[in-house]
């Protein structure tokens, strides 16, 4: 799609230890932010439809929320502010308040209504005491507050504690929740503009791969990348443009990312990045664009490409992946969501990452980052601690399954041993 990027040149020319054959995870995820810009167009959709996308613009709230003073509570409303509380204060009932019917009339010393939940507090009242905390008449005519029961201002929703008019509800680059859409209604804002969905033409590359249904011959496997990459950013927000499996012959690959450059903002494919013979993917990138890099220090994912690739006058950004499953997932967590959400002109949310405790060791390799997969839990003692799931193995997608966080193990380090502590990457509920 068209665009403005920044050329590969120009964004490599401070870095003296770039090499685009052995880059460090930071500069990878550096280079990949320095790329990647914020697509074009602006739609308005009903709230309704809205979930997930990402707002165009700041939302001003054009009223107060609540617009009036209201009871927080069923109960009586009165003026508590000359009312001596530390005795029993009896008061006469004089009238009734509901949500949605307030009562008109004033309300003089020694004198309350009955209030209900989300009812205006009539003017003149400064406090509402529970019902269940008043001893009232057998008539209903009157009741008794016990001393000690309430205090001046108790349970009062203020007018304008919620939005204030004029204030801003939401910043733009919000990705819409369900809670975000409910404040935007409680504000009387029926539609809200949002930026268009990125879109992100997907195939897999390997004469081996079948599509799950169908019959697999001798050598060949089901291709399940295609699967958890669709799953992963449908999920993020954006459209999806399966392609399909792309067979080991370099025209047909050049096909593909032609007709992928013309109707996507952005292209991953998995599989064809490391140094086979028949791995055409980063060959055809250095011939139809830039390839910015093509090998991350880290483990899984090292085989990993990111550039730039031309079709006419349309350009798009291409994410090689490894054709390893558990590789194809960490390198997205870890560099294509971020990209993805910057395009999607998403407010920055990065990965939620705490400390815990080693429960088993971990084992790695100084000099590479290494992302293993863990079941993070709490011990008795209230600590967070992270277990392996057991074999680490590229290829071992169950290990994603059964992982509920990644622990990240930096480069300069080598084996963690249990009892020492590491960063630890939530998989649950991640974006």
């Amino acid at each position: 799609m068209n665009g403005s990027l920044m050329t590969m040149a120009e964004l490599t020319a401070s870095l003296p230890s770039y090499n685009p054959d052995a880059i460090s995870v930071k500069m990878a995820h550096d280079l990949i932010a320095g790329f990647v810009t914020p697509v074009s167009g602006i739609e308005r959709l009903p709230l309704r439809y809205a979930l997930g996308r990402v707002l165009a613009e700041d939302v001003v709230s054009p009223v107060s929320v609540p617009g009036f003073d209201n009871a927080a509570m069923d109960g009586f409303a009165f003026c508590a502010r000359d009312a001596n509380l530390s005795g029993p204060l009896a008061l006469d009932v004089v009238g009734y308040a509901y949500a949605g019917h307030p009562y008109r009339g004033d309300i003089g010393d020694g004198e309350c209504i009955r209030i209900m939940t989300g009812a205006p507090v009539p003017g003149g009242c400064d406090t509402v005491v529970q019902q269940e905390h008043v001893e009232m008449a057998e008539d209903e005519t009157h009741v008794v507050i016990p001393a000690g029961t309430v205090t001046c201002g108790d349970n009062i929703r203020k007018a304008g504690e919620n939005l204030r008019e004029g204030a801003t509800v939401l910043a733009e680059g919000t990705v819409l929740r369900p809670a975000h859409l409910g404040l935007l209604a409680s504000a009387g804002l029926p539609d809200v503009a949002v930026r268009r969905k990125v879109r992100v033409a997907l195939f897999s590359t390997g004469d081996e791969l079948r599509t799950a249904g169908m019959e697999l011959d001798t050598g060949a496997v089901y291709d399940s990348n295609r699967t958890v990459l669709a799953g992963l950013m449908e999920r993020l927000g954006c459209e999806v443009l399966d392609m399909g499996i792309i067979g080991d012959d370099r025209a047909e690959l050049e096909k593909a990312l032609q007709n992928a450059c013309r109707n996507a903002d952005a292209i991953v494919t998995s599989g064809g990045v490391s140094v086979g013979v028949a791995d055409y993917t980063k060959q055809v990138m250095a011939s139809m664009g830039d390839v910015v890099f093509w090998s991350v220090k880290m483990r899984p994912g090292r085989p990993m490409a990111f550039g730039r690739i031309h079709a006419g006058g349309d350009h798009a950004c291409l994410f090689g992946l490894p054709g390893n499953p558990v590789a194809v997932m960490v390198s997205f967590y870890f560099f294509v969501r971020d990209a993805l959400m910057h395009m999607m002109g998403a407010l920055p949310a990065p990965l939620l990452t705490v400390r815990a405790q080693a429960a088993t060791n971990f084992s790695k390799r100084v000099g590479r980052t290494e992302f293993q997969r863990g079941v993070l839990s709490q011990n008795a003692d209230g600590n967070l601690t992270v277990r392996t799931t057991g074999e680490q193995g590229s290829g071992i997608l169950r290990s994603m399954a059964e992982a509920n966080a990644i622990v990240v193990l930096p480069e300069e380090g080598g084996t963690v041993r249990a009892g020492e502590w590491v960063d630890v990457v939530l998989l649950e509920g991640l974006v």
